[in-house]
């Protein structure tokens, strides 16, 4: 699907009576990136036009011209970063969540005209087209979810209906899982657009319900008292609370988090190696200065609103384990922004590629919050939540799990010293990246020449660093010396942060320890990354030295 312009038949985007918009916020983070990716494409114009009597061909022409803008406009930080300047390789497929962005923003702009044509032919063949594309999508990225019959979910099935009794209206159904635990199921078949969950605000649990109980008095008059603290203690002390409305949502919730926060040692010891050791050890530090700095004084002062038997640091630990692995952001009517647990919404599970995207905005008119979907879900098909483009690191410490599928946003920063371009940021539309990273090569549509599969920003750094006044890379002695040098470098680099990892076959497989498991797993996704950039950096080596070559004969 890398078709530009040029290409497209004559006639496909000139002339036509429909014109859809699909405009670039001028308030993007990364407006300049994009607006010369747009221009290079040659994509001035803010509207693609189509002819109410298109052909099946120039329908599918001019949906191919809207999804390359689309995705360029949907462009996120981490794949403006790994993709690079060229604008081939950001028009075609960058991530399943591009993709999805790019295909709704596509079916919104449709339906903004839809019935304002007198033959609205064109623009259903044109939503079809874009469904059928999010259909394809889902099939490639489809998850295996085994519903395990056995399990009981009467707990889950009391919240359920105590929910529908405070007018949640569900689609769903909670259901276990084999190997992923609770998650819901679809009821029946979900179209993209329907609304497979409606929560009112009346059970959701805020900042605001805080304010209502008795603690509010005494925690208001702590410095540095955030609500997300506060909400923290709430939740310590209603866990216990017999008489509380949220009593059936508590029952269901586990007495063991089962994240990074709460590995066991055996656990702990298996991550050496890696970052994310360091990570939860700081997590977990700061938690603990964070607990340390409430307790014991509030139970001291306080006794009966802080009994010491709530609120020991094991405690306080699930009660952070909670929030962290199962609040939502929600932007309030208000335009405050609430870190919120949402009751039968929370057990959702989560997807690289979900059925939900979009759910994080309080609807005014019925005062609730809703999830509809960005992509079909059959009936008996497990419905998927999106949390958020999160790093697999992040979500083995504050969820406890690592993704099914190939995770984008499997990110390893780097602390090297690499040469910035600071007298060009006033006039480069593309600034230079300041912090650099890397990801499996894999994801990577270039192996070739000055490419090899790694971040053309770090790359473009790293060889300025080696010559200040370089301007273009082509193909002379001299450049082709550069790039040995720096393919050499983080081949060296890599090999010793993959050998550090340790031989997998040390890997204690036989434990039936979650925690251990998800280390083991862990680990093996590092070596993987890893051994993936040494790879393309020896094959990068051998394109270069074949260059060489060339100079010597």
């Amino acid at each position: 699907m890398e078709l530009l312009n040029q290409n497209l038949p004559h006639g496909a985007n000139i002339g036509g009576d429909i014109s859809l918009m699909l405009e670039l916020p001028e308030n993007d983070r990364f407006f300049k990136k994009k607006k010369k990716l747009l221009e290079d494409m040659g994509s001035h114009a803010k509207h693609t036009s189509i002819h109410s009597s298109a052909s099946p061909g120039e329908v599918e022409s001019s949906l191919l011209l809207m999804l390359q803008r689309a995705r360029i406009i949907n462009l996120d930080e981490l794949e403006l970063y790994f993709g690079g300047e060229d604008v081939k390789d950001m028009v075609g497929f960058n991530s399943p969540r591009n993709e999805m962005e790019a295909l709704n923003s596509i079916l919104t702009a449709i339906a903004k005209l839809d019935g304002e044509h007198c033959s609205t032919t064109t623009l259903e063949e044109l939503r079809v087209a874009a469904v059928n594309l999010i259909s394809e999508l889902g099939k490639k990225c489809e998850e295996e979810s085994k519903v395990v019959t056995r399990s009981s979910c009467e707990a889950e099935k009391c919240l359920q209906q105590w929910g529908e009794d405070q007018g949640v209206k569900s689609q769903l159904e909670i259901s276990y899982f084999e190997g992923a635990g609770r998650g819901a199921i679809a009821r029946q078949d979900l179209r993209i657009g329907d609304i497979a969950l409606e929560i009112p605000l009346s059970i959701v649990i805020s900042d605001d319900i805080v304010h209502e109980y008795y603690m509010y008095s005494i925690l208001e008059k702590i410095e540095g008292m955030s609500a997300e603290t506060m909400l923290l203690l709430w939740s310590m002390k209603e866990k216990h609370n017999r008489d509380s409305k949220f009593k059936l949502y508590f029952d269901t919730l586990p007495e063991v988090f089962n994240t990074g926060l709460s590995f066991g040692m055996e656990a702990i010891m298996a991550l050496d190696g890696t970052l994310l050791l360091e990570e939860i050890v700081q997590a977990k530090e700061h938690l603990r200065a964070q607990y340390d700095e409430l307790f014991p004084s509030l139970c001291n002062d306080h006794p009966d609103v802080f009994p010491p038997e709530q609120y020991r640091w094991e405690q306080f630990l699930w009660a952070c384990e909670l929030w962290y692995s199962n609040s939502m952001k929600i932007m309030f009517s208000d335009g405050k922004l609430r870190t919120c647990l949402i009751p039968i919404a929370g057990l959702l599970n989560h997807s690289t590629c979900p059925h939900i995207m979009h759910y994080g905005k309080v609807d005014s008119t019925t005062n609730s919050i809703k999830f509809p979907l960005s992509r079909s879900c059959n009936a008996g098909q497990q419905c998927f939540l999106g949390y958020g483009s999160f790093s697999s690191s992040h979500l083995l410490t504050f969820y406890g799990f690592l993704p099914q599928l190939d995770n984008y946003y499997d990110v390893i920063p780097l602390d090297i010293d690499v040469a910035s371009n600071e007298d060009c940021a006033d006039t480069d539309p593309t600034p230079d990246w300041t912090s650099h990273m890397v990801r499996g090569t894999w994801f990577s549509k270039n192996h070739g020449i000055f490419h090899y599969g790694l971040p053309p920003p770090l790359l473009d750094s790293m060889r300025r660093s080696r010559n200040p006044s370089l301007q273009s890379m082509t193909l002379t002695p001299e450049n082709l010396e550069i790039e040995l040098d720096i393919l050499r470098d983080l081949c060296s680099m890599f090999e010793e942060m993959r050998d550090g990892l340790g031989d997998p076959e040390l890997d204690n497989r036989e434990t039936t320890s979650c925690d251990v498991k998800l280390a083991a797993d862990f680990k093996d996704l590092q070596r993987r990354i890893f051994s993936s950039i040494v790879a393309s950096c020896q094959a990068g080596c051998e394109l270069v030295e074949c260059e060489l070559q060339i100079y010597t004969l």
